[in-house]
């Protein structure tokens, strides 16, 4: 895979476009505060594709891997909440693949997104399961890391989608 100045720079901006964004939080009573890094990764994936969106993604976990803040609230990896960051890989690949396998659907793209957000919540939920202790019910982990967020991140897939649009022509 053949990487140019452009894409390397893209890569780096979208990346620390994510860790911005994960920064603007609003913390909640659980683990897990809603944050503006899952408008990030939306954005990210329709802007940049599978293949850069991807490493972009890839780039700003392993920044946080090896210490730097980037994650929600300035801090640095969090082994509970991890795999709700982990499951940001398959978004772009959702996102890229539901626009090659149904390219005359308009609503593609969000598709693919909807379908990279519910992984993330499988991905997630499995990963807090296991690193919290198996003491707590499905349920209630439902209860602390998916059900509060599908109302803001349906609204952060729908605005992330409609600026990668806009973007999208101007971001080559």
């Amino acid at each position: 895979m053949k990487l140019t100045a452009k894409d390397m720079a893209l890569v780096g901006l979208f990346a620390a476009l994510i860790a911005v964004c994960a920064w603007i939080s609003i913390p909640l009573p659980g683990l897990v505060p809603i944050t503006l890094q899952t408008f990030a990764v939306f954005l990210t994936a329709g802007v940049l594709g599978a293949r850069r969106g991807t490493l972009a993604v890839l780039v700003y976990i392993l920044l946080g891997v090896v210490g730097l803040p980037v994650f929600a609230g300035f801090k640095t990896l969090n082994p509970v909440t991890f795999g709700y960051v982990v499951g940001f890989l398959p978004l772009g690949l959702c996102t890229a693949g539901a626009e090659k396998l149904l390219p005359r659907v308009k609503i593609a793209k969000p598709l693919g997104m909807l379908l990279g957000l519910l992984l993330c919540y499988a991905i997630g939920t499995v990963w807090f399961y296991f690193a919290r202790g198996r003491g707590s019910s499905f349920w209630d982990i439902l209860g602390w890391c998916v059900f509060p967020f599908i109302v803001p991140d349906v609204i952060k897939l729908g605005l992330g989608w409609l600026l990668s649009k806009k973007l999208k022509k101007i971001v080559p």
